[in-house]
C-alpha cells in the first residue's frame, strides 16, 4: 500500500523534480518507509511515490520503476494478489526481485494495460507513464478500493492518491463545488467522479484514462459492474444451494489465501458479526499459528460488539486484541477528521473505524477486513425489509400512505424505542433491532414513496433536498439518478444492491476504511472483493442470499461450519457511536460554535434557518437529526481546516 502523485505540464516550466517531491510529501503517511521521484524533464512529466514496504522489503521494489525495456514508468498504490502465476505466465527469468509491481510492469509490456488489468486480482491505482507513445495512463481496481484523483491546473494536468498531495501544488486554487456538497449532504459521502473542489475529479473504478501530449484524453472502461450484473442474472448458478455453499466457500478461501501474502505482520479486523468471522475463520483455517485479531469495544451496549467478538476468536483460537474506549477517546478523533478524510465526509463510523486500525497497527502492518458481504449477499436491512414493506403497503392509496408516515414522523426515534423496548422479547429474532425508532421513521419514508426506487434513495439520502439548503447547490448526476450507469435489472433488490456495490461500497465503506487505516500506515484488504466473488455472487438466485427476511444466507450456512451459530447469529448492529448524545452534551459547544447562525450566513455556502431549526429540534430531543447534523458539521470543520491551512 502506497501513496502516488505526480504532474504532467503540457509546456514544460519550473521545478517539477521539487514540485512532485513536495507532493509526494504531502502522502508520507501512505508510505513511511521509502520515496522516490522520476522526472522527463523533456515531456514536462514527474512522478513521486511513497511507499509502505508489504512485499519484497528490499530496494528491488523501489517506485517509481522502469521497466526493462525503457519504455514504462509507474507508480502504483495497491497489491496484485495472483501476482505468482502471472509471474509464472510471464515465464522470464531476468527477474530484479519479487515485488508485485514489476510483475505488473511488465505484463504490461507483453500483453498491454488493459489485457493485463484484466488478469490481474488484486485492488489498485497507479499512473504510467509512456515514453514511446508519450502518453500518461491512470488506473483504477474493478471494486474502488483505491483511490485516485486528477484534474488539470490550468495547462498542467495533476493527479494523486489523496486531495492533499494536489493542494501542494503551487498552482492549486481549490474552488469548492457546491453541487458535490450538495451531494453530501445527501449521502454523507461525495460520490464519484465527483470532489469537493471543481475541476478535480475521482477516477471511477474499473476504468483506464489515457491523456495525450495533444490535451485529448480517453476513458475506458476494462471492468464493467453493470455489465457483470445484468450477465450475472442472466446466467444464474444452476446448481443448489449446498453446491453453491461449496463454490463459494472453495472461491473465498482462496481470495483469503493470497490476501494473507505479505512480508511483513498480518492480522485481521473482527467485529464478532457474519462477515469478519467467516474471514477470520477462513484465514485460520489456512494458518499454522493463531491469526492476530483486533476489536474495539464501546461502554455503551447499544454500540458494543467486542464481546461477541471475544466469543468467536475464543472458540476460533485467534491471537485476540481488544481495546475499550472511552466516549473521550473517541471524541479526540474529531479534530483529525478533516486531514484524515481529506475533503467532506460525514459517515460517523469514521470515528470506530480509525480506533480500530490505529490499535491493529501497533501490531501489524496488513490487516483483512469484512467488507462487502453486506453489498453482495444482501446484508442491509432496507434490502428484505424495504422490499417486504412495500409488497404490502403499495397498494394503498398515497394518500392514506402519507398520513400514516406524517403519524410515525410525530414521535421522535428515542421516544419510539421507549415505547416498544418492553415488547422486544415478544417479536421474532429477525425484527428485533438495537435502534427500533429509526426504522420506523425510514419506514414513514417507504409509506410516503412513489415506488420501490424512490424506497431506495429515500433510504440512503439524509437531506431530502440538499439543493435548497446548499446557497447555489445544484445536485448533478449520480449512479444513483443517471440510468446510463444503472444495470438493466428486473428485480427492486438486486437494483437496490447494485447501485450500492457501485457508489455506497467504493465511495463510502472503501474510502472510509482506506483513509482511516492510511492515515496510520495500515494495509487494508477485502477478500470478499476479489472480482472472481464478486461475480459469482451475482450469479446467486435472490433466494440463496434473502430469505425469510434474512440476508447473507449462503454466507451464514459457509460460517456456520466453523463457528456455532449461536455465537454469531443476532440482530444487525452496525458499526456506530453514541452520536446523537454526544451532539446532545459533550459535542454541544463544539458543534454550536461550527452552526452558528452568523457564522454560516458569513462563509456563504448554506442557508442557515434549516439547519438551525435541525439543531434546536435535536438539542431538545424531539427529534434525532444527527446524521442531518453531522453532514454539516464535517463540512463546517473540514472548511475551518482549510481555512487553517
Amino acid at each position: 500500500m502506497c501513496g502516488i502523485a505526480g504532474l504532467w505540464n503540457l509546456s514544460p516550466t519550473g521545478d517539477a523534480a521539487g514540485i512532485a517531491t513536495a507532493m509526494g510529501a504531502a502522502l508520507v503517511h501512505r508510505g513511511p518507509d521509502d520515496s522516490g521521484v522520476w522526472v522527463d524533464a523533456e515531456a514536462g512529466v514527474a512522478l513521486a511515490h511513497r511507499r509502505l514496504s508489504i512485499l519484497d522489503l528490499t530496494p528491488t521494489g523501489h517506485q517509481p520503476m522502469t521497466s526493462r525495456d525503457g519504455r514504462y514508468v509507474i507508480v502504483y498504490n495497491g497489491e496484485i494478489y495472483n501476482h505468482a502465476e502471472l509471474r509464472e505466465t510471464l515465464g522470464d527469468s531476468a527477474w530484479r526481485g519479487h515485488s508485485d509491481t514489476e510483475v505488473l510492469l511488465e505484463g504490461i509490456g507483453r500483453w498491454g494495460v488493459a489485457a493485463t488489468l484484466q488478469r490481474c486480482v488484486g485492488m489498485f491505482a497507479f499512473a504510467l507513464w509512456d515514453r514511446s507513445a508519450r502518453t500518461l495512463i491512470l488506473a483504477r481496481d474493478r471494486l474502488g478500493e483505491k483511490p485516485l484523483y486528477y484534474g488539470r491546473l490550468g495547462s498542467t494536468l495533476v493527479f494523486a492518491s489523496e486531495l492533499k498531495a494536489l493542494r501542494a501544488h503551487p498552482r492549486w486554487h481549490g474552488e469548492i463545488d457546491r453541487g458535490a456538497l450538495s451531494l453530501l449532504l445527501r449521502y454523507s459521502y461525495i460520490p464519484a467522479p465527483h470532489s469537493i473542489y471543481r475541476g478535480i475529479a475521482k477516477l471511477l473504478p474499473g476504468t483506464l484514462m489515457t491523456f495525450r501530449a495533444d490535451g485529448a484524453s480517453e476513458e475506458v472502461c476494462y471492468w464493467s459492474a453493470r455489465e457483470m450484473a445484468e450477465r450475472g442474472v442472466a446466467e444464474p448458478f444452476a446448481g443448489d444451494e449446498t453446491a453453491a455453499a461449496g463454490e463459494l466457500e472453495r472461491l473465498l478461501s482462496r481470495s483469503v489465501g493470497r490476501q494473507m501474502l505479505a512480508d511483513v505482520p498480518l492480522g485481521a479486523f473482527l467485529s464478532g458479526g457474519i462477515d469478519s468471522s467467516l474471514i477470520v475463520a477462513l484465514m485460520q483455517a489456512q494458518s499454522s499459528r493463531p491469526v492476530k485479531t483486533f476489536t474495539i469495544g464501546f461502554s455503551e451496549a447499544g454500540y458494543n460488539e467486542a464481546g461477541y467478538a471475544k466469543a468467536v476468536a475464543r472458540h476460533l483460537g485467534t491471537d485476540h486484541t481488544e481495546l475499550y474506549v472511552s466516549s473521550q477517546q473517541a471524541m479526540e478523533v474529531i479534530p483529525r477528521l478533516p486531514a484524515l478524510y481529506d475533503e467532506p465526509f460525514s459517515d460517523s463510523s469514521q470515528i470506530p473505524t480509525f480506533l480500530v486500525a490505529q490499535m491493529a497497527r501497533q501490531h501489524v502492518t496488513v490487516s483483512l477486513s469484512g467488507d462487502g458481504g453486506d453489498e453482495l449477499f444482501g446484508g442491509y436491512n432496507r434490502y428484505f425489509l424495504g422490499r417486504s414493506l412495500w409488497q404490502r403497503i403499495g397498494w394503498l392509496p398515497r394518500g392514506v400512505r402519507g398520513a400514516m408516515a406524517s403519524a410515525i414522523d410525530a414521535v421522535s426515534p428515542a421516544a419510539w424505542n421507549s415505547l416498544l423496548s418492553p415488547f422486544a422479547n415478544l417479536l421474532p429474532r429477525h425484527l428485533r433491532y438495537a435502534n427500533p425508532g429509526d426504522k420506523l421513521h425510514k419506514l414513514a419514508e417507504i409509506l410516503a414513496a412513489r415506488d420501490g426506487d424512490e424506497i431506495y434513495r429515500g433510504l440512503v439520502s439524509h437531506w431530502k433536498t440538499p439543493a435548497s439548503i446548499v446557497l447555489g447547490g445544484c445536485e448533478p448526476a449520480t449512479a444513483l439518478t443517471d440510468p446510463a450507469r444503472q444495470a438493466a435489472l428486473d428485480d427492486f433488490t438486486q437494483r437496490m444492491m447494485f447501485l450500492d456495490l457501485v457508489s455506497y461500497l467504493p465511495d463510502d465503506i472503501l474510502a472510509k476504511v482506506d483513509r482511516a487505516a492510511m492515515g496510520v500506515s495500515l494495509e487494508t484488504r477485502v477478500p470478499l472483493l476479489d472480482h472472481q466473488v464478486v461475480e459469482f455472487a451475482w450469479r446467486l438466485p435472490l433466494a440463496m442470499s434473502i430469505r425469510a427476511g434474512q440476508g447473507k444466507r449462503l454466507l451464514r450456512r459457509i460460517l456456520h461450519r466453523h463457528v456455532p451459530r449461536e455465537l454469531v447469529e443476532r440482530p444487525k448492529m452496525g458499526f456506530g457511536i453514541p452520536l446523537d448524545a454526544w451532539l446532545r452534551g459533550p459535542l454541544r459547544a463544539w458543534a454550536e460554535e461550527l452552526l452558528d447562525a452568523a457564522r454560516l450566513k458569513r462563509e456563504g455556502y448554506f442557508d442557515p434557518l434549516p439547519i438551525r431549526t435541525k439543531w434546536q429540534e435535536h438539542l431538545s430531543g424531539r427529534r434525532n437529526w444527527q446524521y442531518h447534523l453531522w453532514d454539516v458539521l464535517m463540512f463546517q470543520a473540514w472548511l475551518e481546516a482549510q481555512h487553517a491551512a
